[in-house]
């Protein structure tokens, strides 16, 4: 049997956590959102978006060796640690590459777990309208221990896990019903997502320089008229001298005689327009009364197109 991808189920975001025995509570990981596939014969990992990912991580394609299962569809999240905390700007070097060699010495280099939080498919039968309790018991009951694979923990106290998370400075938590099905394109408050971080996917159409190489991008949303907004200015965060260097190359070949924000940016003295094509995933404390961004730092580059970087729903 050939899968179809699956558009995975979505949490909404609250900013309270939920009350009550129905619910779990487990660390939301900063990482990239995996399904892997497996039909008795060949493994693929595609990612949210529906986007083949099976070659950058080749010690997740043997999945006999982390599965019981004759055939599977598993959800999770693939993550990189940097100083003993998940970093997506770590896993977005691995899922960025496309050289054959190039995987090769990243995976030595940047190791992954892929964390495994719910099983949609298994040996020949469809689990998505069995209770989240029931595929847990049963995602434990297949999986294998293995070096880059790991089930993620469930809690009962979302305050207490919140609570640590906080100490820990992770991302967030997610909160889900156990009594809650999966519905493959879904998003609703069955599954619930807390931040501590703030993030958000913004697009680039502008650039500043200094000493001839790229230091910061103008970022913006679109809104509902498909117009582009301006939200911030960001030049700080995790990036290496190495990909300043190729987004430098990348803004030159975007060059726009216009700019492409609606508003006026803050910092537009000295500016170069680009063609809104470089996205990027942002960290950043809150939003101003303005409708800019606090402290945005950039985390990594990242491979969706510019028109889902949308105002609405960035601001919940």
């Amino acid at each position: 049997m050939k899968f179809s991808p699956i558009i995975p189920f979505e949490p909404i975001l609250t900013n309270q956590l939920p009350v009550g025995d129905t619910w779990i509570a487990q660390i939301k990981w900063d990482g990239v959102r995996m399904l892997s596939y497996y039909d008795g014969v060949n493994t693929e990992l595609i990612n949210r978006r529906g986007n083949r990912r099976t070659p950058q991580y080749p010690e997740l394609t043997d999945i006999k060796a982390y599965c019981k299962a004759d055939s599977v569809i598993l959800d999770g999240e693939i993550i990189a640690l940097s100083n003993g905390k998940p970093s997506f700007q770590e896993v977005m070097r691995r899922d960025s590459l496309r050289k054959e060699a190039a995987i090769r010495v990243a995976k030595n280099e940047i190791q992954v777990i892929y964390m495994v939080f719910d099983i949609l498919y298994c040996n020949g039968a469809w689990t998505l309208n069995q209770p989240l309790s029931s595929r847990q018991a049963l995602l434990k009951e297949i999986l294998i221990p293995h070096p880059h694979v790991q089930m993620v923990p469930s809690y009962t106290n979302p305050e207490e896990l919140w609570a640590s998370a906080q100490s820990h400075e992770l991302e967030g938590i997610m909160c889900k019903d156990i009594s809650s099905t999966y519905t493959p394109g879904g998003k609703d408050k069955r599954w619930q997502k807390r931040k501590i971080i703030s993030d958000v996917t913004a697009v680039a159409g502008g650039v500043t320089f200094r000493d001839g190489r790229v230091n910061a991008f103008l970022l913006g949303l679109y809104d509902e008229e498909g117009k582009l907004q301006y939200i911030g200015h960001a030049g700080s965060g995790k990036l290496k001298m190495e990909d300043w260097r190729q987004l430098t190359n990348q803004a030159l070949k975007l060059a726009v005689p216009t700019m492409p924000f609606t508003n006026l940016p803050q910092r537009y003295t000295g500016a170069f327009w680009i063609s809104p094509q470089l996205v990027f995933k942002v960290h950043f404390l809150e939003w101003n009364p303005s409708g800019t961004l606090r402290h945005p730092v950039i985390q990594a580059s990242v491979d969706i197109p510019p028109q889902e970087c949308r105002l609405k729903g960035q601001k919940n």
